[in-house]
């Protein structure tokens, strides 16, 4: 497994049941248990199991489910248990990986030996990390808009995806349609709603705390943040259908505005990794130890959030970084991540260290990641916004950021809890110092003429001249 077409990472919501799908079956027919997002089974009796491939389990889903042709786009086959997730290229046989199981978790994982012992994968029918949103989008099929409403949900509620507490509020209120129905006045009420809260909000913000640090951290919350929020969304729900007043919306229309809400996520689709970082040195302390992450890598590019605060720390899309990785035989497993910053008001290369032992599987995905969204670039000339052409060898114009950047929202970076490396070379030696430094630490990267980010070039002394 090379990784360039699959993914593994951090396991999310599959963490709600233990289940197994392959690795106890035999050789000859027998029922392998396909898990969707909504924890429902599809029992398929396969012969020859050791030798069928996720190709052959797709197809064989999708006749099953009478699913339209774009669902073989659209999703793909994983490995799931509670330490690691890895989504199958066709090729792939899953019975055979579910028998290296252990391996993999030794090599990806820092679980202990007993864990790796008694742990079991489940296969699961997700959505592909390789799909694009904008393919996303062009989906009529309630079938399909349902898994992938599903899966987001579930992302949501887990905190895998990180919102501010109006996004929740707003995705929340769609789940109340899809679960409740339309919404009638004095139907359901905050008091009712407080009884299933967790079916429609993250649970972070379903806790009631008590005493003095409750009452602190909810000076800065919102005003009716939880059930009555909830029901002030639900309330504006749109619900009419053309002209007629009375016509409900079918499903899919609530299916398809929950993704679109889920696209103003920046790691919307993404796969997730664990790591840790280097927590920023505090007062005479010279390191402040290490705190746990998560890495959301998808066509668009990468975000490391807080695992524990539910907020992006870093988000960079693919042209403003350079990265690497170093292996274990080297030295600790490392993904690095360099990207333009400044120090002090000076303009400085930052890097930044996440130890992880899946930065291999990271490294590939975000390379394989690249050639995706080179492979797709248009041949004809591009145009700015206003319609004109641009001019060749400059970088495109940056897509459209969603209205997601309020002041302290969860999704913008946090670069100040992070503690980054800042690079010079002089000469052949490259030295930790502040200034400015004249080349990139990494050669891994987009051409110049395709992304934004640019190594930040000093000033011209008079011997240089």
């Amino acid at each position: 497994m090379d990784g360039t077409e699959s993914s593994a990472g951090q396991p999310g919501p599959s963490e709600r049941s233990h289940r197994s799908s392959v690795s106890s079956m035999g050789a000859r027919a027998a029922d392998v248990l396909v898990y969707l997002a909504d924890d429902s089974v599809v029992p398929l009796a396969v012969e020859n199991l050791p030798s069928f491939s996720a190709h052959e389990l797709h197809r064989a889903i999708r006749e099953v489910l009478q699913l339209p042709d774009i669902a073989l786009d659209a999703f793909a086959l994983w490995l799931v248990s509670p330490l690691l997730e890895v989504q199958l290229k066709p090729k792939h046989q899953p019975y055979k990986l579910g028998r290296q199981w252990p391996e993999l978790l030794l090599r990806f994982t820092d679980a202990p030996d007993d864990d790796v012992a008694t742990d079991e994968p489940s296969l699961q029918f997700r959505r592909n990390v390789f799909f694009p949103k904008r393919r996303e989008l062009q989906i009529r099929d309630e079938e399909v808009l349902r898994l992938l409403y599903e899966e987001a949900k579930g992302n949501v509620l887990a905190a895998r995806y990180p919102c501010d507490v109006e996004d929740c509020e707003a995705l929340g209120a769609l789940v109340c349609r899809v679960q409740l129905g339309p919404y009638r006045p004095g139907q359901p009420t905050a008091c009712t709603l407080r009884e299933k809260l967790g079916s429609f909000l993250p649970a972070h913000l379903c806790k009631r705390g008590h005493g003095l640090f409750a009452a602190l951290r909810g000076r800065g919350t919102k005003a009716g943040t939880g059930e009555q929020g909830l029901l002030d969304a639900y309330r504006k729900v749109k619900e009419v259908v053309g002209s007629d007043s009375e016509c409900e919306a079918p499903l899919g229309t609530h299916y398809h505005a929950y993704l679109l809400k889920c696209h103003e996520l920046p790691f919307y689709g993404s796969a997730f990794f664990h790591g840790e970082v280097d927590k920023p040195a505090q007062g005479f302390l010279p390191r402040g130890g290490r705190k746990p992450v998560t890495v959301a890598i998808s066509l668009e590019g990468v975000h490391v959030m807080d695992s524990r605060e539910k907020h992006v720390l870093l988000g960079l899309r693919f042209q403003e970084l350079s990265w690497d990785h170093t292996s274990p035989e080297e030295e600790e497993s490392v993904l690095w991540l360099e990207f333009d910053g400044n120090n002090e008001g000076t303009p400085v290369n930052k890097l930044l260290k996440i130890y992880s032992k899946q930065a291999e599987l990271m490294s590939s995905l975000i390379e394989y990641c690249i050639e995706l969204n080179q492979a797709v670039e248009p041949a004809a000339p591009a145009e700015s916004a206003s319609g004109s052409p641009l001019i060749p060898g400059s970088p495109p114009p940056p897509t459209q950021r969603p209205q997601l950047r309020r002041q302290g929202s969860v999704v913008c970076s946090r670069i100040q809890h992070l503690s980054t490396i800042d690079y010079v070379e002089e000469g052949e030696q490259i030295k930790r110092v502040k200034p400015k430094r004249t080349t990139s630490f990494f050669s891994r990267q987009l051409s110049m003429g395709q992304g934004s980010y640019t190594v930040v070039q000093p000033a011209e002394s008079p011997e240089q001249s």
